[in-house]
């Protein structure tokens, strides 16, 4: 793919990365104008494409994390993600205010799961879903989580999970062109083009295999993309790529830490700028005007 020698050339995350990097962005400045970075999503308006990933366990990171990154997105006008966490974590985080997407691990239990979905439409989320690449662990056997086993889903099981509810529903963890078309067939209301943080070795970055799924879904349903995006820049590469939004998670972990809420809603406002800077220096009037003819690829790709 490229030709760029790194000690771990097998390290998902650093492929991520480096593909990122060789993307290159030419500048349009006649005709343009201040930008817009509005979000239409799920009949919501946010001030920002630059939405939380679906973070766990951040009371490792600060306490009472998730609830804080919340509230950080909340400022931003930004929409929040949470992961694995037990209903009263769920309770907590939508109590703050945030319109949160609650994403469900693809627990052997089926049950379980639809008791978490009916949970999370009690306490009002925008939309849930289930990262389907949590299934399996490195072995081939099936995946245990905090000692929760996990099983994967098939494309029938998707489809009950889908029509068990009202809301929006996302799969989290589509990298191919085939399992975009399984997500439109089994009614998803939104996918995830993610790696799950390199859970896979040699997976294709997702910006990568991102224009090919984006012709899949056609504009039926919102795409969004995470896994090492880092800057404003990285966001308008995915954007101008067909996503419709982008997930951040590391890069507010260490604002998160050092500041609360307060550094989660700072770093998302910064990133955003970042984005409008960009925007403005291509003539993109809005998310939606962004011409993916404006990125160039880098030989060695």
């Amino acid at each position: 793919m490229n030709n760029i020698k790194h000690s771990k050339p097998w390290d998902s995350d650093q492929i991520t990365r480096d593909y990122f990097d060789s993307l290159l962005v030419e500048m349009r400045h006649i005709d343009a104008v201040i930008p817009s970075t509005k979000l239409e999503l799920y009949g919501e308006t946010f001030d920002t494409p630059i939405m939380m990933a679906a973070l766990s366990h951040l009371h490792n990171v600060r306490e009472n994390g998730m609830v804080e990154m919340a509230k950080g997105a909340l400022a931003a006008n930004a929409v929040n993600w949470a992961g694995m966490g037990d209903e009263a974590e769920i309770a907590a985080i939508t109590a703050t205010g945030a319109r949160t997407i609650s994403i469900i691990k693809p627990y052997a239990d089926n049950e379980y799961i639809s008791r978490r979905i009916e949970h999370a439409e009690r306490c009002g989320v925008l939309a849930v879903g289930m990262d389907v690449d949590h299934a399996f662990g490195g072995n081939g056997k099936y995946d245990v989580v905090l000692g929760e086993k996990m099983k994967p889903k098939s494309l029938a099981e998707l489809k009950e999970f889908i029509k068990s509810t009202k809301l929006p529903f996302i799969i989290k963890g589509v990298l191919s062109e085939q399992d975009a078309y399984k997500a439109l067939e089994a009614g998803a209301k939104g996918i995830v083009v993610s790696h799950h943080h390199g859970i896979m070795n040699y997976a294709v970055p997702p910006l990568y295999i991102l224009p090919k799924i984006v012709k899949v879904i056609n504009h039926q349903i919102p795409v969004f993309v995470d896994c090492g995006i880092v800057s404003g820049m990285d966001v308008f590469k995915a954007l101008a790529l067909g996503a419709d939004a982008v997930s951040v998670g590391r890069a507010i972990m260490e604002p998160l830490k050092i500041n609360g809420s307060e550094g989660v809603k700072d770093q998302i406002i910064k990133m955003t700028e970042e984005l409008a800077g960009v925007m403005a220096r291509t003539c993109s009037v809005d998310l939606k005007s962004i011409d993916p003819s404006v990125i160039q690829y880098r030989k060695g790709w």
